[in-house]
């Protein structure tokens, strides 16, 4: 298992940015906005973690990891069949791959496909 996005929402990102690049020594780039404008810094071994502000009034903060996975609709099928729900479908991102989001025992996850 490999996280490939770890996705953090938050009220306040150039402090959560501030604080990750000095406990941690990395840069965060711009806001990207195929990623909802979170600005990202690559992870040890791949990937990014991307911290952003939330989209709708509704959206609460929350951390959210993204599973790499090779096959995300069998991933998604997989999640179904255990008893989790759905709360993204599969949907392509142009330039960073797929992403589907999923809610189980209490917790957001995800799952990306590149």
């Amino acid at each position: 298992m490999q996280i490939y996005y770890l996705e953090i929402v938050t009220k306040d990102v150039d402090l959560v940015c501030a604080t990750y690049a000095a406990a941690n020594g990395v840069q965060f780039g711009e806001p990207d906005s195929g990623l909802g404008n979170a600005r990202t810094a690559e992870m040890p071994g791949g990937g990014l973690v991307g911290v952003r502000a939330p989209l709708r009034a509704t959206e609460e903060p929350v951390v959210r990891p993204y599973w790499l996975v090779d096959d995300i609709e069998a991933a998604v099928a997989a999640v179904v069949e255990a008893g989790g729900e759905i709360a993204v479908e599969p949907l392509e991102i142009p330039g960073h791959g797929t992403f589907a989001i999923y809610v189980q025992g209490g917790n957001d996850h995800g799952f990306w496909q590149r």
